[in-house]
């Protein structure tokens, strides 16, 4: 499969995982095999990471709490990056990890029940590994878009917006 057609394939499966092969198939105009063979291909390449289902968790759990945490960090040895962020990634509460340029070194997504469970997690388990200089936790107030899709409704027919 040419690439601009795989790039296709790839854009089709991020804005809807619930794609099935035959379908992908007709909307690339390929036979079925091809597109079977190069998902099987890109998944064992690890390009496809996973399929995942995206949800307005506060329609479910309105009281959940997400925040943002900035740490500054002084790495050790060699692999220090590597190894702080395997270690910070292993906490269940610790959605998403970045290692960013700029002012901080990792950007953490958080979640919890409360603003409460968050900062002790922050203080106890983030704060005190030794490699952390410092943080600072910003929490959400409202989550307008996520990974392209906008999750404020339209007031004039109430279904929710979806970006391209």
């Amino acid at each position: 499969m040419e690439k601009a057609t795989e790039m296709k394939l790839l854009k089709l499966l991020a804005n809807n995982s619930k794609l099935e092969v035959e379908e992908l198939a007709v909307m690339l105009d390929l036979p079925e095999d091809a597109v079977r063979e190069t998902v099987d291909r890109l998944e064992a390449a690890h390009i496809i990471c996973g399929y995942h289902t995206l949800i307005d968790w506060d329609k479910v759990h309105d009281e959940d709490v997400t925040a943002m945490v900035e740490l500054r960090v002084t790495p050790q040895g060699g692999e220090g990056y590597e190894q702080l962020a395997e270690k910070i990634s292993n906490f269940p509460q610790v959605d998403t990890l970045y290692l960013m340029s700029g002012a901080y070194d990792f950007l953490v997504t958080v979640r919890g029940r409360t603003i409460k469970e968050v900062s002790l997690f922050v203080s106890g388990k983030l704060a005190s590994i030794p490699e952390v200089q410092s943080t600072t936790t910003h929490f959400t107030l409202t989550k307008y878009k996520e990974l392209g899709v906008c999750f404020k409704t339209q007031k004039s027919d109430g279904r929710m917006l979806v970006s391209p």
